[in-house]
């Protein structure tokens, strides 16, 4: 006899990582990030050495924009799923 999926006397356990308080400093550490990798690449195209290292700001903008783009989906259906219930 297998576990049921989902008890009705049972409450889902969030993981801390994805508590919305967590997910709010994700995204404050990311949006950090990206105005990081936005300096960088002005910096590249100052000294000229745009050529050579400008995947290096490019990549870590776009990698920081995803993740904050992620998991605000994430908690925008979070509060669109809590508003339905």
């Amino acid at each position: 006899m297998g576990l049921e999926k989902s008890p009705v006397f049972r409450r889902a356990i969030i993981p801390w990582y994805d508590l919305t308080p967590a997910c709010l400093v994700l995204i404050g550490v990311m949006a950090a990030v990206f105005l990081f990798a936005l300096a960088g690449i002005a910096v590249s195209f100052e000294d000229g050495i745009a050529d050579t290292v400008i995947w290096v700001p490019v990549l870590l903008s776009v990698l920081s924009a995803v993740v904050m783009v992620s998991v605000s989906i994430r908690l925008i259906r979070r509060h669109l799923r809590r508003l339905t219930e």
